[in-house]
């Protein structure tokens, strides 16, 4: 890649993934230009959880502290949307929504995904308050209390089973055919999860909790309702630049967040099983070493970039 690049890196998203990377690039003195919508998957969510020294603090606080922590590096922060990129000779064009187009030697992806919130009545205004799609995240703060899990076949058992770690009051809400076999019926029932099979009219919030109102006439009071229905990439730009995918839809990526694809990476939710916000910190950071390694090489700075060693001669060895 050339020098004549504007940007050393272009980085999109700015939740943990992003603005670790960009502080790790802002130490290695790297121009960098940082793009995000403000759009937060955890939005709805009052607190954050798992993270050291700030657990229990606002998402939106977390994202507020590091902003200004970049401040001094000289980041560029743009809130804006990247609509398009492509590979040219010397790296990458990224396309913005306002018609800006920018050029970098890298390119780092770590815009995440997006929770399938289910089509219920009533859900929407208990997200994050009733209704949640990570027990690591909220499990603690309903623990012992009676729950329910949203969902079908083994993905809906498998939440169902995990949330048994944090209560002993689990029911499975499959709005329908539970799509078990018997064998995986039998396997709930030996728990002590109780499965409800007929259609979900609606939620209606408690004073501790909700309650789920079904279609025959059945209600169920819960502290909270945990749910299993998927996610989907908030970026295609990973597919259009030629990323592969695992089987579960996350961007297959190496140990330091490498796609396969020259200088692309992708960090955070969308290129892992472990959708923590300190891991996709984490992810952002090693993605960023990366970077920073790679830009050092193609620069002549590396032992890699040397010219290699003569030989021995022949004969010459210890005696």
């Amino acid at each position: 890649m050339s020098r004549t690049a504007r940007w050393d890196a272009i980085i999109l998203g700015g939740g943990p993934a992003g603005l670790s990377a960009a502080l790790i690039l802002g130490r290695c003195r790297r121009r960098v230009i940082l793009c995000d919508t403000g759009r937060r998957r955890n939005a709805a969510s009052r607190a954050l959880h798992g993270f050291l020294t700030r657990d229990g603090i606002d998402p939106a606080e977390l994202v507020r502290i590091g902003r200004r922590q970049l401040a001094r590096y000289g980041t560029v922060l743009v809130r804006e949307e990247a609509i398009d990129a492509r590979r040219i000779r010397n790296g990458f064009e990224v396309d913005l929504a306002s018609g800006r187009r920018l050029t970098g030697r890298s390119l780092l992806i770590a815009t995440g995904v997006a929770d399938r919130l289910p089509p219920i009545e009533g859900l929407p205004g208990l997200y994050g308050r009733a209704v949640f799609h990570c027990p690591y995240c909220d499990g603690w703060e309903v623990a012992n209390r009676p729950l329910a899990v949203y969902g079908r076949g083994r993905s809906g058992m498998g939440l169902s089973l995990a949330l048994l770690t944090w209560s002993r009051r689990v029911a499975l809400v499959c709005d329908g055919r539970a799509g078990l076999f018997a064998a995986e019926r039998e396997k709930l029932e030996h728990h002590g999860i109780r499965i409800f099979e007929s259609r979900v009219v609606r939620l209606e919030p408690r004073r501790a909790g909700l309650e789920v109102v079904f279609a025959d006439g059945t209600r169920l009071a819960r502290r909270a309702l945990f749910f299993s229905t998927g996610q989907d990439p908030c970026s295609n730009l990973p597919r259009k630049l030629g990323c592969r995918f695992t089987r579960k839809g996350a961007v297959r990526t190496d140990r330091l967040e490498r796609t396969g694809v020259p200088g692309l990476f992708v960090a955070g939710d969308a290129s892992r099983d472990v959708q923590l916000a300190i891991v996709a910190a984490a992810e952002g950071a090693k993605a960023a070493f990366a970077i920073n390694r790679d830009l050092q090489e193609e620069d002549g700075l590396s032992v890699e970039s040397a010219p290699a060693r003569p030989g021995r001669r022949k004969g010459r060895g210890r005696r």
